[in-house]
């Protein structure tokens, strides 16, 4: 429908049951302004004259496997309830115009999607990725414009850049692509845009968490072809709240930390002849031990003890919730924290020892906590955010512990949302 008459359709309260089933109806009043902001928007910005939709792109949180992915491990993660929520219409041009809610205007022409350096760690570099891809796919990418307006914190380990490339995949899928492009192809697309065109070479966990929705394990021995398991658990019935903790750190200059560690654990892998960790039988590389500490260094040996033991984690991660064994599931996340934390080593970087903000509030959150619960470093790590499964009866005061640290609205309460990046209404 045009533009105007989803405006109105939003403001007479239309789209209740979609809204509903993506946002929940706690926050259906909320998500109908964003709606309502975002049509505004669009209007107001580029005057749309052909039809528009509003789309979805979630953000991710990983439950399980922290940096197995990109050794073609296994993973639990999930699609939460922030999002990036978007406006877009066809403007019957080469161009796609992106006015994002506090940042700057962008603008990509579709007649030049080669890799651009000088876009390295952009949004432009992502959008014109994801272009470049659909039309390696044998697609034509058609201009469209999009004002977006997004609750996905930038930085923090609920992957804005996986929310955003799922975001304008889908757009590109629905107006370019008749809707053809599964949710699968489409986390491939944001992987590719983000490994050359944006310049970080990320696993595709943090896609799929975005694109596929709810809980879902996913087993990464053959990239081109993960196995996708949804996990049908109720975590409103576990009797603890999912909290993701803004430590008020930024991901930003992080790239050659995240960089390292998948360099060091495939020097571990080349040292047998392969290229991953995950081809490597874990009985050869502890046989082999001392000559790995000599050629490849202490660190990445850690990290690869970190990858065989956090692999394992994430499939007894999923059997738990299967099982609907929780206190088993806690047990689990808290053991991968501490294998982060003293084997991976991601929760501060060596670039910039002052600031250890994320072993900081896990130290003040496991007091908090006092033996219950689970709690971890979240994401990529290095600086970012942290995750906990928080007994409902200590919410309240887990929740004013970490912003009397932090500062107000820094511990957000989430739940696993059951659908991916979509068309949310048209």
């Amino acid at each position: 429908m045009y533009c105007e008459q989803l405006l109105q359709a939003l403001e007479q309260g239309g789209f209740q049951e979609q809204l509903s089933a993506i946002y929940g109806t706690d926050h259906l009043a909320a998500a109908r302004d964003r709606a309502i902001w975002a049509v505004r928007a669009l209007l107001e910005e580029f005057h749309p004259q052909q039809d528009a939709a509003l789309f979805s792109g979630p953000g991710r949180t990983e439950i399980g496997g922290n940096h197995t992915d990109h050794q073609h491990g296994r993973v639990l993660c999930g699609s939460v309830d922030m999002d990036m929520l978007a406006c877009a219409a066809p403007n019957g041009s080469d161009l796609i115009r992106i006015r994002s809610q506090g940042y700057p205007a962008l603008e990509i022409d579709l007649k030049d999607l080669s890799c651009k350096p000088e876009e390295a760690n952009t949004s432009a570099a992502l959008v014109r990725g994801v272009a470049a891809k659909v039309k390696e796919m044998g697609y034509a990418p058609a201009g469209f414009d999009a004002c977006i307006t997004s609750t996905v914190l930038s930085g923090s380990g609920l992957s804005s850049s996986a929310a955003y490339e799922t975001l304008v995949g889908n757009i590109l899928n629905h107006y370019c692509c008749a809707d053809r492009l599964d949710a699968v192809t489409i986390a491939k697309i944001g992987q590719y845009a983000e490994n050359v065109y944006f310049g970080k070479p990320c696993g595709l966990m943090d896609q799929m968490g975005s694109s596929v929705g709810g809980a879902v394990a996913i087993d990464f021995a053959d990239p081109a072809d993960p196995v996708v398991e949804p996990i049908g658990y109720d975590f409103s019935q576990s009797g603890h709240t999912l909290c993701i903790v803004d430590t008020c750190s930024s991901h930003g200059d992080l790239t050659g930390d995240y960089a390292d560690i998948t360099f060091e654990m495939g020097a571990v892998a080349a040292r047998f002849g392969k290229t991953v960790l995950r081809e490597v039988p874990e009985a050869d590389f502890r046989a082999a031990l001392p000559a790995l500490r000599r050629e490849c260094g202490d660190r990445a040996v850690l990290r690869a003890l970190h990858f065989y033991s956090d692999d394992r984690r994430a499939v007894q991660e999923a059997q738990a919730l299967k099982d609907g064994d929780f206190h088993r599931f806690l047990a689990l996340v808290n053991a991968s924290g501490l294998s982060s934390s003293l084997h991976l080593q991601n929760t501060w970087s060596t670039a910039d020892p002052k600031q250890q903000a994320i072993p900081v509030v896990l130290a003040l959150g496991q007091e908090l906590l006092e033996g219950t619960g689970a709690i971890r470093v979240h994401g990529g790590g290095f600086a970012g955010t942290i995750q906990a499964f928080v007994p409902n009866d200590r919410l309240n005061a887990f929740k004013a512990g970490m912003e009397a640290l932090l500062g107000e609205g820094k511990c957000h309460i989430l739940r696993i949302r059951p659908q991916g990046g979509c068309v949310v209404a048209e």
